[in-house]
């Protein structure tokens, strides 16, 4: 399938570039899609965020490197996008359990994490319907929250927002006002710039926005 190989893909960028300053942007263009939901796909397919996953592939090769050569560690450091020393002994040890000075030692053992690879698996017989519908736009009303673009803090933070909002029992108020499609209470998110984006809970709507909405 064609997003399949996207995403393989755009994991191969990643493997070439772990000595580059890794362009998200590029990464995600490659995968079809923006670098917003690039990294929450990612994060939820692989069980992995994907800041993590470019640390831990680059730490398995430093640690290559500092078996298999004679490189000073701070030349290795700075080979894969570390300025501070402090900052690559802490990144390689939350890796390997051990310092990198510690890696040259003979039967020291440290960890290895191959590259990610993407494949189909179809299990079971449940026949599951989706479709995709590009629509005109419309408009919502409903609450919302401001949020940067960070993968990790969204997946917490969202939960939270939707538990606090069902809490203030304004969920009722915000369903009264659904009168078109896409029918339903909706998670909407605006992200059009990369850097931050609006979440609403909120439904489609053609009639007037209460003042507390």
């Amino acid at each position: 399938m064609e997003w399949m190989d996207y995403l393989n893909e755009s994991v191969k960028y990643i493997e070439e570039h772990l000595t580059d300053e890794i362009d998200l942007n590029k990464v995600s263009k490659i995968a079809g899609c923006s670098s917003y939901h690039y990294q929450r796909m990612f994060s939820y397919i692989a069980n992995i965020p994907l800041s993590e996953y470019i640390r831990r592939r680059r730490m398995t090769k430093a640690a290559l490197d500092l078996q298999s050569s004679n490189e000073k560690i701070i030349h290795i450091a700075l080979k894969y996008g570390y300025e501070s020393p402090t900052a690559f002994n802490r990144a390689f040890q939350s890796v390997h359990g051990v310092a990198p000075s510690l890696a040259r030692e003979n039967g020291i053992q440290l960890k290895a994490f191959p590259p990610i690879s993407f494949q189909l698996s179809i299990k079971g017989e449940i026949e599951l319907k989706y479709k995709i519908v590009k629509m005109d736009s419309f408009k919502i009303i409903g609450v919302k929250e401001h949020y940067l673009i960070n993968i990790e803090d969204n997946f917490q933070n969202i939960p939270l927002f939707w538990a606090k909002t069902t809490q203030t029992g304004v969920i009722p108020s915000i369903l009264s006002r659904m009168n078109q499609e896409p029918f339903g209470l909706l998670g909407v998110s605006t992200c059009m710039n990369g850097k931050d984006f609006e979440y609403y809970i909120a439904v489609s709507s053609n009639g007037e926005t209460p003042s507390d909405l």
